[in-house]
């Protein structure tokens, strides 16, 4: 019979697959012998087959009855007993940290009998009821699905009866009948009593739990985090400590560094007379965790060693929650912390320097993804600015937006385009959406370890927390600065999550010190970050096997590709170079149609442009491989709209012009029922005599000029849409002939590789063919995307894109992240029999999946020889190919 259930001592760090990842490091830290409440772990084979089957699987039962009678033998008390009570907390712990989505409930095994129990014992009655109306509180929302609402108005009006500022300042009488309330709630909302029967408690604890990984809320933060869905959550069931016990107990988090900054130190909370959840919830505002040197010396001391011990067991950052029950130290979790993304990079270089970790090891703690972030830009507070207060800074970022003061309203917002930042007194999981929607979040309670500080770190999303000079008003959408100055909602506010203020209006921007560096602005040691991020870009560079190019149209983007690390441009988008005041030669080389002369004289036109465009790419890469695309879209896309040109001609009746009237029977006859499909790519230089041998030899000229000036130019041609060989040869040939004649006029030797790209998916299938007259493949994987899945992109996204990611049919966009499973095996089919037709042909990519953390690390397993990306994306792409050849070298898997 399978095993459900794990005592703390069986378990390690290693198994949280299946014990998760609370449970796992609760396993780990008994094993180190520290200080931790014996207990056991429910796994999550045991959730998986009770979301699968509605019922827990057999067996499971009597495991738990067994490790229950195991815990109560260790404590020498018995759940629930009325004389002397043991009680236990029911904790959620998937394997990757999700917090605050799913449920924990505190305190089971109270009852209307055993907390006379719990009073004796504890001496404190205090206490006691404290805990039973927590325990009520807990349950209700949790298990019986009440809503939260309802216990803190209770609360509030308790508090504002007795003249009580905190729920501190309530005294035992006031905490019972605070708990009748609680009572009469669940009885007036459920029909039932509140249960009595210790062990029906518990059991229905981990029910709620199992059935929390399916909640909304952790639906969605799955889905953000892109966690998978069919991994469950444990439930672990431990021996309660209490910290509300009185001024010689209290509850904290601890980091064993800055996780906003990765600066060494001393960092967390710390709330005196409490229960863990007061300390994240963010309720009560907590004091700086270095005051518990003044507050509690010993155990601060005996903290201060575990936190020690924990870093260099895990050489890693790590997230501590501790309790101190009436002077002695429990710990109650720990894992390798969330952090920013500047944390990030400076604690990887700083555990490099310390010995801890090797280079390769330090570039597996950061990613693209982070790298991405610190290269948003920052506040520039030069001018005249208007500052409301300065807080606690939890996530970094600089974030403007209107004010708002509910999570619906965030989202509603959000939806019609506006940019919102969501305040309030404090989050719970249920402002998740609100947090996902807005750009930023503003609370007035809480620290670095709130809930809103926590999620907002995990998600990069701007945060800045404990504002507690202003006074939030949800209900009237306001919030009071000290100074009088009132925000409401519609308000244009500025936090800035690196510093922790909060400023009146809309804030100017500027670049930040990372793309300075990358833009050469900045000296690699100019300060930590830079100097971290130098370090780690380095690394990568020296692993990495995939080129990265970037995807660049004129001379000042591929300048500054060049600056950010680029070996080449992928992709000249050539059509990018009709736009504007050039559109007009366009269209009169669509105007000329059959008449020969008219159409030379459009070409004649249109080639020294183009010429003096490809030179100035070829200079700002000179050395480097520049891969041009011929031109790609259908002719349609560079005449006037079809209605507005029809508007116009029928408005101007008998006056319109000859060259409208031509123009609107050029766009009638040029009309497709889906163009994306029609006369594009290597079909207008097939149909379109002259087109492709005009561009080829602008770029041939462009080489040649390059030549003479000394320069290193390195052209290569790509013919895009190519479905059969046939294309391929006919307009190779051609292509061919075009680069003789200008070696011919010039006198200079015109060397250029010709390629295709694979974007149809015929041209994967038959890639061993296509690859007979191809000197390279570059796969073009938005139009293969669109192909492979029958997507018009243009329509798909705003049509049905949300749904099918709310039902799970695919995690993310296939236009964001390669679709592995279908366009990525089109892309290995190709390389495969492409490279067996030729063994030595080149292989890239060139749409912008190339600058995709997840779908690099693909194309590196693929084989192929480079990717490109826009010019940003660059280092995120240099990172992400190191990080995939490390991995590669040590494991082979990601």
């Amino acid at each position: 019979m399978p095993k459900f259930v794990y005592d703390f001592t069986e378990g390690n760090k290693d198994l949280k697959d299946l014990l998760g990842g609370k449970g796992a490091n609760l396993a780990e830290m008994t094993n180190l012998g520290l200080p931790v409440p014996p207990g056991f772990t429910i796994t999550t084979d045991a959730c998986r087959y009770y979301l699968a089957e509605g019922t827990v699987p057999d067996g499971l039962d009597d495991e738990v009855t067994r490790h229950l009678s195991a815990l109560e033998d260790s404590m020498g008390r018995k759940l629930g007993d009325p004389a002397d009570p043991l009680l236990v907390s029911v904790r959620s712990g998937a394997k990757f940290s999700m917090p605050g989505m799913m449920d924990t409930v505190l305190n089971i095994g109270l009852s209307d009998e055993s907390v006379d129990g719990l009073a004796k014992q504890s001496g404190n009655e205090r206490f006691a009821w404290d805990a039973y109306r927590r325990l009520i509180q807990m349950f209700g929302k949790t298990v019986l699905d009440i809503d939260g609402e309802r216990f803190e108005h209770a609360l509030d009006a308790a508090k504002k009866a007795h003249g009580a500022a905190s729920d501190t300042e309530l005294d035992a009488d006031d905490l019972k009948a605070l708990t009748a309330t609680y009572k009469e709630i669940v009885l007036s909302t459920t029909g039932r009593e509140f249960p009595q029967d210790p062990r029906e408690q518990m059991d229905l604890a981990v029910m709620a739990v199992f059935n929390s990984w399916n909640s909304d809320r952790a639906i969605l933060y799955r889905r953000q985090e892109r966690i998978p869905t069919d991994l469950g959550t444990a439930v672990n069931i431990v021996a309660m400590v209490f910290g509300n016990l009185g001024d010689d107990s209290g509850t904290g988090v601890a980091f064993t560094r800055d996780p906003g900054t990765g600066a060494r130190g001393v960092y967390g909370d710390y709330l005196t007379n409490a229960q863990g959840e007061d300390v994240v919830a963010g309720i009560r505002n907590t004091v700086p965790l270095l005051d518990l040197e003044t507050i509690d010396k010993p155990a601060y001391d005996e903290l201060m060693s575990i936190m020690a011990t924990l870093e260099g067991h895990y050489r890693d950052l790590c997230d501590i929650e501790f309790t101190v029950e009436r002077g002695k130290l429990w710990m109650l979790q720990t894992r390798v912390g969330k952090r920013t993304a500047g944390a990030a990079f400076r604690i990887a270089t700083q555990l490099v320097d310390e010995g801890v970790i090797d280079l390769d090891e330090a570039l597996t703690r950061v990613t693209g993804e982070e790298l991405a972030r610190l290269m948003f830009p920052a506040f520039d507070t030069s001018g005249d600015v208007t500052l409301i207060t300065i807080a606690i800074s939890a996530s970094p970022g600089a974030a403007v937006g209107k004010a708002v003061f509910d999570s619906a309203t965030a989202v509603a917002w959000a939806d019609a385009g506006e940019q919102v930042i969501l305040v309030r007194r404090e989050t719970n999981p249920e402002d998740l959406h609100g947090m996902i929607a807005a750009q930023g979040v503003l609370t007035s309670r809480g620290g670095k370890t709130s809930h809103a500080a926590v999620v907002a770190r995990g998600m990069g999303k701007t945060c800045v927390c404990g504002a507690e000079s202003l006074e939030v008003d949800t209900a009237g959408k306001q919030f009071t600065a000290a100074d009088g100055t009132v925000v409401r909602e519609g308000d244009v506010i500025s936090i800035d999550g690196t510093s922790g203020a909060v400023y009146l209006g809309e804030i100017p921007v500027s670049a930040s010190n990372v793309v300075q560096y990358f833009e050469g602005e900045l000296a690699p040691d100019a300060d930590e970050l830079v100097a971290a991020v130098h370090t780690l870009m380095t690394r990568a560079d020296e692993a990495r096997r995939l080129g990265v190019r970037a995807n660049a149209d004129n001379g000042p983007d591929c300048a500054r590709a060049r600056r950010f690390g680029a070996h080449g441009v992928g992709l000249v988008r050539t059509e990018h170079m009709f736009l504007g005041e050039r559109r007009q030669l366009i269209e009169d080389l669509i105007l000329a149609g059959t008449d020969d002369t008219a159409r030379r004289a459009a070409l004649n036109a249109l080639e020294p442009l183009q010429r003096g465009d490809f030179t100035q790419i070829l200079e700002a890469m000179d050395g480097l491989p520049v891969t041009v695309r011929l031109i790609d879209p259908p002719l349609h896309e560079f005449l006037p709209d079809f209605t507005e040109l029809s508007v116009k001609v029928a408005l101007a009746g008998d006056d319109a012009t000859p060259k409208d009237l031509r123009l609107l029977e050029a766009v009638r006859r040029l009309h497709e029922q889906n163009p994306m499909l029609g006369l594009r790519g290597v079909r207008l230089g097939l149909v379109i005599p002259g087109l492709f041998d005009m561009q080829v030899r602008a770029i041939a000229h462009a080489a040649a000029d390059r030549l003479a000036a000394g320069g290193d130019p390195q052209p290569e041609i790509m013919i895009p849409l190519v479905a059969t060989v046939q294309e391929l040869e006919i307009t190779r040939e051609s292509a061919e002939k075009v680069l003789a004649e200008v070696t011919e006029e010039t006198g200079t030797e015109v060397h250029a590789l010709i390629g295709t790209m694979i974007e149809v998916p015929r041209a994967a299938v038959t890639a061993g063919e296509i690859a007979k007259s191809a000197d390279f493949f570059s796969f073009g994987t938005n139009d293969l995307t669109q192909m492979t899945w029958a997507f018009s992109r243009d329509d798909v996204e705003g049509a049905f894109f949300s749904p099918y990611i709310a039902k799970g049919i695919f995690g993310e966009s296939p236009f964001e992240t390669l679709d592995v499973d279908g366009v990525g095996r089109l892309v290995k089919i190709a390389s495969a029999e492409g490279r067996a037709t030729k063994p030595g042909l080149k292989l890239g990519v060139c749409g912008e999946h190339g600058g995709d953390p997840a779908s690099v690390w693909f194309f590196h397993a693929a084989g192929l020889d480079y990717v490109s990306c826009s010019p940003f994306r660059v280092p995120i792409a240099r990172l992400e190919a190191g990080r995939a050849a490390v991995a590669s070298a040590g494991s082979d898997t990601r």
